[in-house]
């Protein structure tokens, strides 16, 4: 019979045990014994992370604050296209001489006017004073039917804006822009001040301080589309547009009846669109901001990252060093994933303090931030870890 196996002797050195406390005590004695490391590796990560929540959450702010001004321009707005006048061999405009009364009469329609960009070769407005030229900016001059100042929100500063008598007689009459204005050493409209475009002389009878809709009409001339037809011709670089302001929501199905309404004989000519979706541009401008942002953030927590690693790996002494790295880089990066959270949300505040805004972040991410924080820790801790657990004490001591 086979005498039973016999168990090898154990070696003469007891079997170590690591408890919790003992590996909690190490870990924080091994980062208060190297301050500027740990102040460096937790500087590494709190930059990281409050890069991280501050620019999510600005992205979110911005883009919410694009979302509240497009969501209402949107649904209130429409544009008819004088497609044909692109396929023809001469510059023409498709828009009878009633389109605004045309499109009024669509339900829904609260304003509505054509428009068009005269161009010049150089700049064309000047004014002048007791018979010497003032000054000469190159403006942009507009080309627009009464109806379209009311359609685009325009503010009125002084004066009046011309209406469908100056429109009927082609009559020089000019509505100025308060900057275009200001540059051209207008500052009141005592006296009937005129200007002069490409030559021929305009009453300034109007100037504005906004537009809601068109832009370029608080910072250039309007003139009425019947005089600049009368004085330059039709559009031979772009084609006439109309812009439509509707009541809330009409915008889309105004769009699609615009063209049989404006001109029932050939609607052809003619193609209505609604304005841009918000929703879509809110999309767009959250996943540019969010993709560039991230990518931004994300090599800022590399870097914190690569930063534990190598402070981790170049401190390593005590018994159960690999625990203990982990440990110590995961209590790091928890740290600093709170301190950075923390100053993210408000360096937020600040921000959308500073510019009225209503500010957005969602709140998945602050709470996510200080675990991200210690993941990296983590991670980042996991080889040099390895590497110190494997390291002879000898070699350990020479390093």
């Amino acid at each position: 019979m086979r005498s039973p196996a016999r168990r090898r002797p154990r070696s003469g050195v007891p079997p170590s045990h690591l408890r919790l406390r003992d590996l909690g005590s190490e870990a924080l004695a091994g980062l208060l014994q190297r301050p500027g490391r740990s102040a460096l590796t937790l500087l590494g990560v709190m930059l990281g992370i409050g890069s991280f929540v501050a620019i999510v959450g600005i992205a979110q702010t911005a883009s919410g604050q694009i979302g509240k001004q497009f969501n209402v321009l949107q649904a209130t707005q429409a544009y008819v296209f004088d497609v044909g006048a692109a396929q023809s061999s001469s510059p023409t405009v498709d828009f009878p001489p009633n389109a605004d009364a045309q499109a009024d009469r669509i339900h829904g329609v609260v304003a509505a006017g054509v428009y068009w960009t005269v161009q010049f070769k150089q700049a064309a407005v000047s004014a002048h004073a007791s018979g010497f030229l003032a000054s000469k900016r190159a403006l942009p001059v507009t080309a627009a039917s009464p109806g379209l100042l009311a359609a685009a929100g325009v503010k009125l500063v002084s004066g009046t804006l011309f209406n469908q008598f100056h429109e009927t007689h082609a009559q020089n009459v000019a509505v100025l822009g308060e900057t275009a204005a200001a540059g051209l050493g207008i500052t009141s409209l005592e006296g009937q001040p005129a200007i002069f475009i490409d030559g021929q002389p305009f009453t300034v009878i109007g100037i504005i301080a906004s537009s809601q809709r068109l832009p370029q009409l608080s910072v250039g001339v309007t003139v009425p589309e019947s005089t600049a037809l009368r004085l330059w011709g039709p559009p031979a670089h772009e084609q006439a547009q109309m812009l439509i302001h509707t009541t809330l929501g009409a915008a889309r199905v105004v769009a699609e009846q615009a063209p049989v309404a404006i001109r029932p004989d050939n609607p052809t000519l003619l193609k209505g669109a609604a304005a841009p979706s918000a929703a879509q541009l809110q999309r767009n401008v959250s996943t540019s901001l969010n993709t560039l942002f991230l990518t931004l953030a994300g090599i800022a927590l590399i870097v914190g990252a690569v930063g534990i690693g190598l402070r981790r790996a170049l401190g390593a002494r005590p018994r159960h060093i690999g625990v203990q790295f982990l440990t110590e880089s995961t209590a790091l990066g928890l740290l600093g994933g709170l301190i950075g959270a923390s100053l993210g949300v408000v360096a937020i505040l600040a921000i959308t303090i500073y510019r009225h805004w209503t500010a957005l972040l969602d709140p998945r991410i602050v709470i996510a931030a200080p675990v991200a924080g210690a993941v990296v820790g983590l991670l980042a801790g996991l080889y040099p870890a390895l590497r110190a657990s494997l390291m002879e004490p000898a070699d350990a001591l020479r390093r």
